[in-house]
């Protein structure tokens, strides 16, 4: 596959984060700093976007980096909120969109950089404007809104309690 140890390393803790998201997603409806699951999101995704900032397949400072960096305010940004806007109703709201949006842009990337290595010799993708790209981030692209959709009525209810 052609990984660097930063790129494997940054592959261990990405996949981390994205099974700790799941696993927030599945008990809580939403990534949910306040428990475990919410928390290791939180860290290996800022782990992840700073270790992306020393990969590069095509040289130099690129679009991944931006993501990477836009990410970090966002996790940064819903976990000042976690922390410091504890009795704010209306901040859930924007911690809840802005960790799912935190989540989704993490597979552009990914998607992109799987479909183009996976399978070894034969990838299901042959450059990053393959169609298979797109219908894929299609697809999560709806995740993503219905998910966002779903969080701001459960969040709504639980407001209202």
């Amino acid at each position: 596959m052609g990984l660097s140890n930063l790129g494997i390393f940054h592959t261990i803790i990405g996949v981390t984060a994205i099974i700790a998201a799941v696993i927030s997603y599945i008990r809580f409806g939403k990534i949910n700093l306040s428990h475990r699951s919410g928390r290791i999101y939180f860290f290996t995704t800022l782990i992840t976007s700073l270790s992306a900032l020393g990969l590069s397949k095509h040289g130099g400072f690129n679009a991944g980096h931006i993501f990477a960096l836009f990410i970090v305010v966002l996790v940064g940004i819903a976990y000042l909120l976690h922390s410091t806007q504890k009795g704010n109703t209306k901040a859930r709201f924007f911690e809840n969109f802005l960790l799912s949006f935190s989540f989704f842009l993490s597979w552009v990337p990914t998607v992109n950089e799987t479909l183009t290595r996976v399978p070894l010799r034969h990838p299901l993708a042959n450059a990053p404007t393959d169609p298979v790209i797109a219908k894929t981030l299609l697809v999560i692209l709806l995740l993503f809104i219905a998910g966002s959709v779903y969080q701001f009525i459960a969040q709504r209810k639980i407001n209202r309690q």
